[in-house]
């Protein structure tokens, strides 16, 4: 039962990181908003003082000061409120935008209705709404804000304006839209801008999100192939051991030095299948015990490059542990199978000569593996950690990094890879010590 949980998290991990980008774009769109009402207050506070005090012109400033501060109270409101709260929702946008076209109609209201040149600025309501909001919300905005001007054109006063258009570019109620029209414009420009960049930045993210979400059903697919086989490799090597210590009890065997020197390397190889196979099963969680191991870092990665300088047919390989102060950890079979995976690239493309190092580097593990192989192709290299990308140009290859990637990226480690100007590849891996760190209870048990 452990795999299938550990499956089912991999499996939603990318569904609540999605959900994650969509609240981090609306948090975006509502701080522009907020900003765009700042933008208000002071576009108001200033047309008021020169309408008023330059031109002289009556208006009911007691009444629209206090639509202004009723304005300032809700935008500081909101701005400490989203200051905290990630997750906004359309109906949280939407009815900010409502406050923002009552606070315009109650200014236009007090200021002449349609006959205010800066009745046009509803039009920036009702295109930001198109861009923030869902398609009933918009509408809705729609139907709002033309009501509001059919019942200002009913109800309110016109303003004591000179609205003579022979005049042109002298006539108030000329200039007074032309300034709306640059307000306007300006103002979508800006914001419209902005809020594009947060859309097409939640899309990239979401892309990335169903291509990672993508490679880990792969790798789930490949657990259960590989559990599968596991299970099924597990009869016919109990059989050949079985067989094999038959014949090592047998006359002819026993009485052939050359015979029984190569059953003793069957029975080595046939053991290490078996250790392959238990070691499968455990990662998988359907053995018994433990797939954790509590030890520390120096001891894991000594006995690591103990076991696999055992065990492969690499000529020279090159161990430098610079990792001062051993630190308890704790690591699976999945992170010594990750590390081995790419020590086994390395030997296939350079089976004389290996190197691994490895490092503490602030709260990082650094694990560094470099050959001297013909390196890595430019394809593979901007592309790192796809499946099926090799250059053995065998099939079925470039699965090991593909796994590697993933494992690192599921731990909250980073893979980097690059070739050498001497010739050769390295591959990095850094792996937060908050992952593998054991607990202070747990190091003391």
């Amino acid at each position: 039962m452990s795999g299938n949980s550990e499956i089912l998290a991999v499996l939603k991990e990318p569904a609540a990181a999605a959900a994650n980008v969509g609240r981090a774009a609306g948090h975006q769109n509502m701080q522009h908003l907020i900003q765009l009402r700042w933008i208000a207050v002071v576009g108001q506070v200033t047309t008021i003082a020169v309408v008023a005090g330059g031109f002289g012109i009556q208006l009911p400033l007691v009444y629209m000061l206090e639509v202004l501060a009723c304005l300032i109270a809700f935008n500081i409101a909101s701005q400490l409120r989203w200051h905290e709260k990630w997750a906004v929702t359309n109906g949280e946008l939407f009815l900010s935008m409502l406050v923002d076209v009552a606070s315009l109609t109650a200014q236009l209201y007090l200021s002449g209705g349609t006959s205010n040149p800066f009745i046009f600025l509803y039009l920036l309501q009702v295109i930001l709404s198109a861009v923030l909001l869902e398609a009933w919300s918009t509408w809705t905005i729609v139907a709002i804000t033309s009501a509001c001007l059919a019942g200002l054109a009913v109800v309110s006063k016109p303003l004591a304006l000179p609205l003579f258009h022979e005049r042109g570019y002298f006539s108030l109620y000329i200039q007074g839209m032309l300034i709306c029209f640059a307000i306007n414009a300006a103002l979508l420009v800006v914001f419209i801008t902005r809020i594009s960049d947060n859309m097409r930045a939640a899309d990239a993210q979401l892309a990335k999100l169903r291509q990672r979400a993508a490679e880990e059903e792969h790798i789930v697919r490949m657990g259960l192939l590989a559990s599968g086989a596991a299970h099924e490799l597990g009869t016919p090597l109990a059989t050949l051991s079985v067989i094999l210590g038959d014949w090592r009890r047998m006359p002819e065997f026993r009485s052939n030095p050359e015979l029984l020197e190569e059953l003793t390397e069957m029975q080595t190889q046939l053991a290490r299948c078996k250790s392959i196979v238990s070691g499968i099963l455990l990662s998988a969680g359907e053995a018994r015990g433990e797939s954790s191991v509590k030890t520390t870092i120096n001891t894991f990665l000594d006995g690591l490059m103990a076991e696999w300088r055992g065990s492969r047919p690499v000529v020279e390989l090159e161990y430098e542990n610079r990792i001062e102060g051993d630190l308890p950890v704790v690591f699976d079979s999945t992170l010594k199978q990750t590390i081995c995976n790419v020590l086994d690239n390395a030997l296939e493309a350079s089976p004389a000569w290996v190197r691994l190092e490895a490092w503490r580097e602030a709260d990082e593990l650094k694990l560094r593996v470099t050959d001297r192989g013909p390196g890595f192709l430019p394809a593979m290299l901007a592309h790192l950690g796809k499946p099926y990308q090799s250059s053995k140009d065998k099939p079925g290859r470039g699965l090991g990094l593909f796994l590697v990637v993933n494992v690192a990226r599921t731990m909250g480690g980073t893979v980097a890879a690059s070739n050498l100007e001497q010739g050769g590849a390295a591959v990095l891996l850094s792996l937060p010590l908050a992952a593998i760190a054991a607990d202070e209870e747990e190091s003391h048990e």
